[in-house]
């Protein structure tokens, strides 16, 4: 699983899984373009660590669901690093409430960061890709796209949207050597899950048959296996990685 030479675009990279994902296509080989919203300074140093590793790395501040930006963001990563070979769409937010109390500004949010933005960046990344006949996308989905959750309608039905996105894309693209997969995260332990209670972490491992949490290199992995030449001929797949939380 070598990624030598390659180019990777990472949204939302500079925390939790996507942080994980970067600096695991690091290691690979992979020069590393990723997205961030707010901290200039972080981004700045995040962009050291991946350097450390021996690779180009470049931080742009990106609204990605704004079609201008995602064309933009697409065309300064290829002319920065020369190519774009893997996208990997996981910038994400939540707003969760109840049905009954959300509000249009949540459900609008929600699907403009989550799922939007993986179809606008999906698109303005197709061009190069299909001009180089090759590339793999990954897009970062989660099990509640998959069975739903009380308060999180608007999440559900983003990361709902993003499988039915990929299925889309892979049969779309595949006569151009561009395979689009989804990875379905289950409960991960990042800087979100640390303000859980001990007793609600408690009741979802309770449900999870590896009875532990993730960790973003649990998913990170994943990822890095799609977006090599490793997984060839795998395209249109979402694999929940969940410890067997979702069969």
């Amino acid at each position: 699983m070598n990624l030598n030479g390659k180019t990777a675009l990472v949204t939302g990279a500079t925390r939790g899984i996507g942080k994980g994902i970067a600096t695991t296509l690091a290691k690979a080989g992979a020069n590393i373009a990723f997205t961030f919203v707010s901290s200039v300074e972080k981004a700045k140093a995040f962009e050291n660590e991946l350097a450390e590793l021996g690779v180009k790395a470049k931080g742009y501040q990106s609204n990605a669901a704004d079609f201008s930006e995602a064309d933009k963001l697409v065309d300064d990563v290829v002319k920065e690093f020369g190519s774009l070979d893997v996208l990997v769409n996981n910038a994400g937010i939540t707003r969760d409430t109840l049905l009954m109390r959300m509000s249009e500004q949540q459900w609008d949010e929600v699907l403009d960061t989550n799922l939007k933005s993986a179809f606008a960046l999906t698109k303005a990344a197709m061009r190069p890709m299909m001009k180089a006949k090759s590339g793999s996308i990954v897009n970062i989905t989660s099990v509640v796209g998959v069975t739903g959750n009380a308060g999180q309608a608007n999440y559900a039905a983003s990361k709902a949207g993003m499988i039915g996105l990929t299925k889309s894309v892979a049969k779309e693209l595949g006569s151009r050597n561009i395979r689009c997969n989804a990875i379905a995260p289950g409960f991960i332990e990042t800087e979100m899950t640390e303000a859980l209670t001990p007793e609600v972490k408690a009741e979802w491992i309770k449900g999870i048959p590896l009875k532990r949490g993730g960790s973003p290199a649990d998913v990170a992995n994943c990822v890095l296996f799609l977006a090599s030449d490793a997984s060839a001929y795998i395209s249109g797949q979402t694999i929940n990685v969940c410890g067997g939380m979702v069969m």
